[in-house]
């Protein structure tokens, strides 16, 4: 084939024609990088190949890496994995092979992307979201993402998702709010993990999770300046109190002294609020993660110690006294799956009471039909998004839409087992949720998110706005 007939058969002369007159009506400084952007805009992307392997969670847990590639690019995106599975959640694909990861690995995931998904979406445009997740919907053919697996599809779609912001030229914050119809760009209020327990954390504490929301913060730069004195405040409180060996810390990079009494846990957070001069500014919250401790009807809050003399265990009632109680007495906003993933009716009785945020988590599992249930039944008022408990990036958005369409807060958040990725950071800020639950303000996979939150509060500049005091509905 000649020049000629090359240019010919791929209209080039008409294309770099195009570039050139674009160049000189925007007086482009250097016109030969003006038309070489140009002439790559003006060709349609297209997914060419995804490849998956299998990489190390913030446990030492295998979890799924995608790295997706265009005609223009390449982008790379990992998912999270948890000490807890709901067995309401969409599944994840692991191996079972007891001699390898004592069964965790993923190579099964990594062979379905592989050898699945990627030849399903060759050729699709990455800017088409909705209809690359429907597609690996349709693939699946499950409730429950049982066949391809949650941990594979979410992969690919968060990095479709990245793809698609690269195309645009925008920040993925900006592509997301565009793909969920949001106007309004919020910085969330942090749940910024200070004490851990329950499964996340080796000690006898049988709640997950004390938090510390810095509502009073005029920024998210001073809320987590705010976090973080509070939290290293802490640190100099335990040691002064049960020495330095108590200041390990779980999963989520909480500390994980080794008490078992809530009151003395969040009597600890308050003293060093007040320490560092946040009194009122900074308030409170839970993660009961109560699923972990039921059994039958009854909630054992000594389950984890191992020395005990009897079961310490507390009916629904029981437990429902003892949040008010709590609510009462400390500056609490939000308590997160205080009853078990079964137990509707104490559930809608505490919440019924006003006391607090109360959010769903194990009962809901991100599930749209167990959400729409729980607005339908006054259950929660607040969920928890956990992306991986759905599946991709698409049902992720629809769920949000759908709590907020019932006036409830939405809180986006990660998973005990995490990985340097900080997509959830630019997810919250293009949902516009308002809350972000991402751990404590120790090891690199919680700071990730923390950190891009900064730097898009940097870039957004004077449009910044942080949820502050209307952290429930910004």
């Amino acid at each position: 084939m000649s020049v000629q007939e090359y240019l010919d058969k791929h209209m080039l002369s008409r294309k770099i024609e195009d570039a050139v007159n674009a160049a000189v009506r925007a007086k482009a400084s250097d016109p030969v990088l003006f038309i070489s952007n140009h002439m790559r805009k003006a060709v349609p992307p297209v997914i060419t190949k995804i490849k998956a392997r299998q990489i190390l969670d913030s446990r030492g847990i295998p979890t799924v890496e995608v790295d997706l590639y265009t005609n223009k690019g390449m982008y790379r995106a990992s998912v999270p994995s948890s000490a807890t599975t709901g067995i309401y959640e969409a599944v994840k694909l692991r191996d079972g092979d007891k001699g390898k990861y004592l069964g965790k690995g993923v190579l099964k995931a990594v062979n379905v992307i592989n050898e699945k998904i990627s030849e399903a979406l060759n050729g699709m445009d990455p800017l088409l979201q909705s209809q690359i997740d429907q597609a690996m919907i349709d693939l699946d053919k499950t409730d429950r993402q049982a066949e391809l697996g949650a941990n594979a599809m979410l992969a690919v779609s968060i990095a479709a998702c990245k793809a698609g912001a690269a195309e645009k030229e925008v920040p993925l914050y900006k592509h997301i709010a565009d793909l969920s119809g949001k106007n309004n760009l919020v910085l969330p209020v942090p749940a910024v993990t200070v004490i851990s327990g329950g499964k996340h954390a080796c000690n006898d504490l049988a709640v997950q999770e004390i938090m510390i929301l810095p509502i009073g913060a005029s920024s998210f730069q001073e809320a987590m300046q705010m976090c973080s004195e509070t939290y290293h405040h802490l640190k100099t409180i335990i040691q002064e109190k049960y020495a330095s060996v108590a200041c390990n810390v779980g999963d989520d990079g909480g500390f994980a002294l080794n008490i078992s009494s809530i009151t003395e846990c969040l009597d600890l957070t308050k003293e060093a609020i007040d320490r560092a001069g946040y009194n009122g500014r900074i308030k409170m919250a839970i993660d009961v993660g109560a699923t972990d401790f039921c059994i039958g009807k009854k909630y054992d809050l000594d389950f984890k110690i191992s020395t005990k003399s009897a079961q310490n265990f507390k009916t629904g009632e029981d437990m429902l006294e003892l949040y008010t109680k709590l609510c009462t007495e400390y500056p609490i906003v939000s308590i997160e799956q205080p009853f078990d993933k079964d137990d509707w009716e104490h559930t809608k009785l505490f919440s019924a009471l006003g006391l607090c945020q109360v959010v769903g988590d194990d009962l809901l599992v991100s599930n749209p039909k167990r959400i729409e249930r729980a607005i339908n039944e006054y259950t929660y008022n607040a969920l928890l998004l956990k992306v991986n408990q759905v599946g991709t990036v698409t049902e992720a958005i629809e769920v949000v839409k759908q709590a907020q369409d019932a006036h409830w807060g939405v809180i986006v958040s990660h998973r005990s087992g995490e990985t340097e990725d900080s997509f959830i950071a630019d997810l919250v800020v293009g949902l516009g949720t308002g809350q972000l639950k991402a751990g404590a303000p120790c090891r690199a996979e919680q700071l990730a998110k923390y950190n891009q939150i900064l730097r898009i509060e940097e870039e957004l500049g004077n449009q910044a706005s942080y949820a502050g005091e209307n952290w429930k509905f910004p």
